[in-house]
């Protein structure tokens, strides 16, 4: 029961981390798109004619990118607190399997001690009760 426990925490674990992975993407996605808008803005502004509107525009998408990457830095930052906190619960979920592990061969090696505790007393028994008739 724990095993699954332990299966189910992990899944979601990784499922957490894969996400983290997508928005780290998204947001290289989006720094290399700035950087692409900067460098088209830096070329509109060494032009022989100056294309305001297009300035503007590009400007302007600079601007919206930076809040982009702003948003996308804090997504990042809450799904790393998700992820430590999935992380923490899988260890602990581990720990519990594990004690579970060491008590049921815990268990079972005293099972087996006082077995043959049982059956050694017991051919004591019959080696005594032998050695009595004859």
């Amino acid at each position: 029961m724990r095993e699954n426990e332990l299966e189910q925490r992990q899944m979601e674990a990784a499922k957490i981390l894969a996400a983290l992975r997508q928005q780290e993407a998204k947001l290289n996605d989006i720094i290399n798109l700035s950087k692409l808008n900067e460098k088209e803005l830096d070329e509109l502004y060494n032009t022989e004619s100056l294309d305001i509107p297009q300035i503007e525009a590009h400007r302007d998408f600079g601007i919206k990118l930076a809040t982009d990457i702003k948003n996308q830095e804090r997504v990042i930052a809450n799904t790393r607190a998700i992820l430590e906190r999935k992380q923490e619960e899988v260890r602990e979920a581990h720990k519990k399997a594990e004690i579970l592990r060491k008590l049921k061969e815990k268990q079972e090696k005293e099972y087996y001690q006082e077995f043959l505790r049982l059956e050694v007393k017991e051919i004591d028994d019959i080696t005594s009760a032998r050695f009595n008739i004859g």
